[in-house]
């Protein structure tokens, strides 16, 4: 792990977790591991990656996370309960998972509410104490780092406060590196987790940190009333995602801590990353940003009002209360979508070219993108799509492997209810003429079809290739009435993933120029050397 900051305050990210239980999210593993990099790439101390054991698709994506992923800044969570009540922490199954997982740090969920206990667990408060005490116990003697969450723990301290303090203190006590207070409901205010926090503090000696939901609108305020208090480790989750209304904002809150606490919680320089980080995980889950979110939304630094305008002519800091360049933003005048020269060049530089010199070169790259952006592109989930077009404007030509004359797909539905997909594409590839015609399981998995079956036996290096990612958004508002399709592919060819996007009237237009960048770029990632 390379340019951390000191352990003494952890970031600790639960969007793979706590925020999947968002209503509208659903994460496949390749999503898991997608966002797992860009958390690390941003610099979060802890990655809180799911409940192995619990299902499945959790126990694979620490299985593959382990053997995939080179976390640079992060370390790895698996989250998972105390013992059974009446059991042995160390023949639990679901504690076994935990150790299974290979994650380096366990957060332990524990019940901090006296009538949780005895109404949802049905066992003793002593009982439960002890599931706490031992199960962390048995972590540590198996050299786990161990975190708890204390649930309902405001909501039980009201009830209960000795008992609250009690489960925190016996955690603490067997072990346990912070106990984390959680406002699992989300009602507090930010006064009552300053006055709860302090007295926890001082009555139990643990390190403590907050779990914050946001049904108060208050998730992000009452993180930051417990770090004044005291509290140095706080739990958020990417763009706030979360169960109900969400849980507390990673951005804003790492933002405040940064720049108006004034302190370092990331790696140098991964602060000025997160606008790009938060977009790239919103298309990953396939939702829109919010476009006035704290910092990193693209209204966030936006002026409309004439007196803001001409105030900002003489010294933008008048009506903005940080340089948005800080965090990776931009100030806009107008409402577009446009990349900005520093983010062009930055990106062209992670690519191999040095655009810095060639002021021209990168004003059409700009415009090119404002000018694509604005009919329905993006390019912070499509790196693959960027490249082509940067070379393409670098070299002054496309990268063109081959070239399409038509291409048709067709659904029939047959008289039993069932349907009948078929594609057939035309196009031209070192100088012959295909005509290829598949069938698939859909008209754009028909389309991929008819493609390799054209193009294989030409470039076979696509046999290596297969798509294993698809996701459509209909834009609104786009033409009036109308509506524009984007989809977004991702495809690997078994050393790597790359994402291409396509835009277009109807879905499978916009998969057609998604499936041609994505065959060009993984083509290009493979040598190839481009044919006219």
């Amino acid at each position: 792990m390379k340019d951390l900051p000191d352990d003494g305050f952890h970031v600790f990210d639960t969007t793979l977790r706590d925020g999947a239980q968002r209503e509208g999210i659903n994460l496949t593993v390749a999503d898991k591991l997608t966002i797992a990099r860009h958390l690390d790439d941003f610099g979060v101390g802890f990655i809180e990656g799911g409940w192995p054991g619990a299902n499945p698709r959790d126990t694979e994506f620490f299985a593959r996370a382990r053997a995939e992923i080179d976390f640079r800044h992060a370390q790895l969570v698996a989250f998972g309960a105390t013992r059974k009540a009446g059991a042995r922490a160390e023949d639990d199954p679901q504690v076994k998972a935990l150790l299974d997982s290979g994650a380096p740090v366990i957060t332990l969920v524990a019940k901090s509410h006296d009538r949780h206990v005895e109404l949802a667990l049905r066992t003793t408060l002593e009982e439960n104490l002890a599931m706490v005490r031992e199960t962390v116990a048995h972590l540590r003697s198996q050299g786990r780092r161990v975190f708890l969450d204390c649930e309902h723990f405001f909501d039980g301290y009201r009830a209960n406060p000795a008992y609250a303090k009690q489960v925190v203190a016996t955690a603490h006590e067997a072990g346990a590196e912070v106990v984390i207070l959680c406002d699992t409901n989300g009602g507090m205010l930010p006064g009552q987790i300053d006055a709860v926090v302090r007295t926890v503090l001082a009555d139990t000696g643990a390190r403590l940190g907050i779990h914050a939901q946001d049904d108060t609108g208050c998730a992000v305020a009452n993180t930051l009333a417990a770090v004044d208090a005291g509290a140095t480790h706080v739990q958020c989750t990417a763009n706030g995602y979360g169960e109900r209304v969400g849980n507390a904002n990673l951005f804003p809150v790492v933002a405040a801590l940064e720049l108006k606490y004034g302190r370092r919680v990331l790696p140098e320089g991964a602060l000025e990353e997160m606008t790009r980080i938060s977009h790239a995980i919103a298309e990953v889950v396939n939702l829109t940003p919010s476009t006035h979110q704290p910092y990193v939304g693209v209204s966030a630094f936006a002026h409309k009002a004439g007196l803001h305008a001409s105030a900002i002519k003489v010294d933008p800091d008048l009506y903005q209360h940080i340089d948005p360049e800080r965090v990776g933003n931009t100030m806009r005048m107008l409402v577009s979508d446009m990349a900005g020269r520093a983010s062009i060049e930055l990106k062209g530089k992670e690519l191999g070219f040095d655009l810095g010199g060639d002021r021209a070169l990168v004003g059409r790259i700009v415009e090119r993108v404002k000018e694509r952006e604005l009919a329905g592109y993006t390019y912070e989930a499509a790196d693959a799509s960027f490249e082509l077009l940067l070379r393409q404007e670098v070299d002054g030509r496309p990268r063109r492997y081959f070239r399409v004359e038509s291409w048709r797909a067709i659904v029939e539905d047959r008289p039993d209810g069932t349907h009948a997909n078929e594609a057939t594409v035309k196009l031209w590839a070192k100088g012959e003429r295909i005509v290829a015609t598949a069938e698939g399981n859909g008209p754009v998995n028909a389309l991929d079809r008819a493609l390799r079956v054209g193009l294989e036996r030409i470039y076979p290096q696509l046999a290596t290739m297969e798509l294993v990612d698809y996701k459509v958004r209909i834009l609104e508002g786009k033409h009036g009435t109308e509506s524009t399709t984007r989809v977004l592919v991702s495809t690997a060819d078994g050393q790597g993933e790359w994402s291409t996007v396509g835009v277009g009237g109807n879905v499978i237009a916009a998969s057609w120029q998604a499936l041609d960048d994505a065959y060009a770029y993984g083509l290009l990632r493979a040598g190839v050397d481009p044919q006219e």
